[in-house]
Order: structure tokens, then sequence, then C-alpha cells
């Protein structure tokens, strides 16, 4: 990272622009440009921001900047394969005790849960029901009353006859 840090520190020079200069053309603060030049990978949260940084303050000093992302990527592929497993373990169990201990509790930030509502398919149930006994008592009405018309017909007919 030093070495990355460097080059862009001697291009910068070689233009004659001042760390101040590139830091407000870059909308970028001028102790990052100083972290990125020194090599100071640590004074960066996210490894992600400093990479997106590097190039732009490459593009921003005309070089290649797709060789100086690809040296990046190859040094932070070494740095990374150097990390034992052991430590890995240890930085995933203080991100999740950090996790833990970060959670406010309040009416605003609870987290919701993911879980059926109830109430719209028993409604929806019931509104079914209903909907299937109307139509039976209509029927059995309908059936009721042509069972009356034929008792009646029946009983007009055997007075005729």
């Amino acid at each position: 990272m030093k070495e990355i840090g460097e080059k862009l520190r001697e291009e910068r020079l070689s233009i004659g622009i001042s760390i101040e200069e590139a830091a407000e053309d870059l909308k970028m603060r001028p102790i990052q440009i100083e972290n990125i030049e020194e090599g100071n990978m640590s004074a960066f949260q996210d490894i992600f921001y400093l990479k997106y940084f590097i190039r732009d303050y490459s593009k921003y000093l005309g070089l290649k900047y797709e060789d100086i992302v690809d040296e990046f990527n190859e040094f932070l592929f070494d740095y990374t394969s150097k990390i034992s497993l052991d430590d890995i373990k240890e930085a995933q169990k203080k991100s999740n005790d950090k996790e833990k201990t970060k959670k406010i509790s309040s009416p605003y930030t609870l987290e919701r849960r993911n879980r059926i509502n109830v109430t719209p398919i028993v409604v929806y149930i019931l509104i079914i029901i209903l909907v299937i006994v109307g139509v039976y008592m209509y029927l059995k009405s309908e059936q009721d009353d042509f069972n009356n018309n034929t008792i009646i017909i029946n009983d007009i007919n055997r007075r005729i006859l």
C-alpha cells in the first residue's frame, strides 16, 4: 500500500498540486489524501471506499487508474491472505458482540418480525363460509318454493279430475 501511496504522491508533486487543492477538487478531506499517500489503510473504515478513493485520485492525477486499482487489489489479496483463521474468527466474534450491544430498544427502531397476520385470514374464511351458507339457504328456499308449487299443482289437478 505504501508503494501505491508513494506513486500517487510523486505524481502529485511532479504536477505541482497541493494536497489541499487535490482534496478540494476531489471533494475529499486533505487528511484522506495524506493517509492514502502514506499507505495508512487503517484510517479508512471501509476498504471499498479506500479503493474508490485511490481510483478517483489516480484518475485525477492522470495515471492509468486501472493499473493502480489492480495493484491495490493484489496488495489487498496478499494482505488478507496472511490473516490467520483464528484472527478471522476472533474478528467475527467481536463484530457479533458489537452488534448485540449496539441495538437500541425504541418503538421507532424495533425490528419488525415476519409473522403471519391471522386476522385477515380468519376474516376471509368467515366471508367464504357466509357466502356458502347464503347460497345454500337461497337454493333451499328455491327448492321449497318448487316443492310448494308442485304440491299446489298436484292438488289442483286432483280437484279437476
